[in-house]
């Protein structure tokens, strides 16, 4: 019998297991049969729901899972598609979604996905032009299209969260973006990893604040010490392992036989946890030789699910120095020997007001002078001067102010008035991604991560609310090297796709 994720999802009462698989740099030999058969295995034993495949992890060329995910489907398996927007522009990524459906492959995680690693010749160009609310919304638009056209299966998009954040631009971001995500069409989500239970009943008490309602599955991974070494030193961008616990593992592969033992003990314990707090499902991860570590870790969590209280504070991690937002203590601070409390310099709050007053005086189509903006820039345009003013002001302006790259599509206003474009690696214009540590670029690690900047810059005017509060369009590649100041006020760029939905 056939499993089906989306109706396992749709199930209150189900809890879903699913089983992440990673595909390396060839198409035949060994490892590619061992994960043929992992997913064999996976369905005889009948409690994994569905596999999911990464696309591309870390940024690294490997197999397509959309080749490898369509011979595990035929083997009556589900299959989740990883989709990430790092190596292709919009065209790229709706033909492959069209791919996807007529290969009858329905599941997609939609992210935004890591930085390019290296390929042939050297490190990738990242392309980006989508975040992953953006995919999200498209995947949603071509749902209503398959549909229209007759088709009478649409995708399941779910998303990805990062609670494991420690500061509190951070954490706030993550989960407004995750609404965000929810809102253009996510019907399910499942987390980063670590450790931390209260990062855990966090999330899902911010869910039940803001009544979001879609399906949580919570990351398992099984740690072994190489893979707590790699985690714990920050180069697997969102992960988060605590040195308390990295201290510990390293204590359990000093005994003989021991670490495996330990980390399939320690793995259903918090499966187990998960449970009971009320996750609707695990994602389990580090699986690479074999389903008997899956089996073992699910036959264990049966063994002691109806104790799973006894193993929470074993998931308690120390929270001085850490944000919480449901805690009275939460400090702005970052632990386990990181970086300072996050302060901004005195230049950024004069740089935010004097471009938040220029905003407001001269880019707000609701102001008196609106209309005579608009004739001006018309006249511009009929004159063919419109280079004139991007040369000659526009540009030495917002060069020196933001870093300006000239995309014609100006996204500042969403930013806290920093450029999405010249300040973020990725260009996301949706929220941070979940690369970020300590509030520090995933990509450019001794610069703070634009969104940090745009909440701290926003929260002394209490105007956090106004970050990520709505859907923010793609830019607009036709106005790259055009005046945006022109393209606003005749209603060229991305914010008239904006005002239209």
């Amino acid at each position: 019998m056939s499993h089906n994720f989306n109706d396992d999802i749709s199930t209150p009462e189900k809890f879903v297991v699913t089983l992440e698989l990673v595909p390396g740099r060839e198409i035949l030999g060994g490892a590619i049969e061992t994960i043929k058969k992992i997913s064999k295995e996976a369905y005889d034993d009948g409690r994994i729901t569905a596999v999911s495949i990464t696309d591309n992890p870390g940024g690294n060329p490997a197999l397509s899972p959309d080749a490898i995910g369509r011979e595990i489907l035929d083997y009556g398996m589900d299959v989740i598609v990883h989709f990430t927007c790092r190596d292709a522009n919009r065209m790229g990524m709706e033909s492959r979604a069209l791919q996807l459906a007529r290969m009858g492959m329905r599941n997609i995680l939609a992210l935004t996905g890591d930085y390019s690693g290296k390929g042939f010749g050297g490190r990738g160009t990242p392309v980006f032009d989508f975040d992953s609310v953006i995919l999200t919304t498209m995947l949603s638009d071509l749902n209503r299209r398959l549909i229209s056209s007759g088709s009478s299966e649409v995708f399941v998009t779910g998303c990805a969260v990062s609670p494991f954040k420690y500061t509190e631009a951070e954490t706030w971001i993550q989960y407004r973006k995750l609404q965000r995500k929810i809102e253009a069409g996510a019907s399910f989500a499942i987390t980063q990893l670590g450790y931390d239970i209260d990062k855990f009943e966090e999330l899902l008490r911010f869910n039940r604040d803001k009544e979001v309602k879609v399906p949580m599955l919570a990351s398992l991974y099984l740690l072994n010490k190489g893979a707590a070494t790699v985690m714990h030193s920050g180069k697997i961008p969102g992960v988060h392992v605590a040195k308390q616990l990295y201290e510990r593992i390293l204590a359990d592969y000093a005994v003989p036989g021991e670490g495996p033992k330990r980390a399939i003990e320690r793995t259903a314990r918090l499966g187990a946890v998960l449970k009971g707090i009320g996750y609707n499902g695990i994602h389990i991860a580090g699986i690479h030789k074999n389903f008997d570590t899956v089996a073992a870790i699910l036959d264990r969590m049966e063994e002691i699910g109806h104790n799973w209280e006894e193993y929470r504070e074993e998931f308690r991690e120390e929270s001085n120095g850490r944000f919480y937002i449901y805690k009275e203590a939460a400090v702005e601070e970052v632990a386990d020997g990181g970086r300072s409390e996050i302060k901004l310099k005195f230049g950024d709050e004069v740089h935010y007001l004097f471009l938040r007053t220029a905003h407001d005086l001269f880019f707000d189509k609701e102001a008196s002078l609106a209309p005579m903006y608009r004739k001006i820039s018309s006249a511009f345009e009929k004159k063919n001067a419109s280079w004139m003013l991007k040369m000659f002001l526009e540009d030495p302006f917002k060069k020196l102010m933001l870093s300006c790259k000239s995309c014609g599509d100006c996204g500042i206003q969403h930013v806290g008035f920093l450029c999405p474009e010249s300040g973020c690696p990725k260009h996301t214009r949706n929220g941070a991604c979940g690369g970020s540590r300590d509030g520090y670029c995933e990509v450019n690690q001794d610069k703070l991560c634009v969104w940090v900047r745009a909440y701290y810059r926003m929260k002394r005017h209490n105007e956090t609310e106004q970050l990520t509060a709505s859907f923010v369009p793609p830019r607009s590649w036709e106005l790259q090297d055009t005046s945006s100041w022109i393209n606003f006020h005749l209603d060229r760029d991305h914010q008239k796709v904006a005002k239209a939905t």
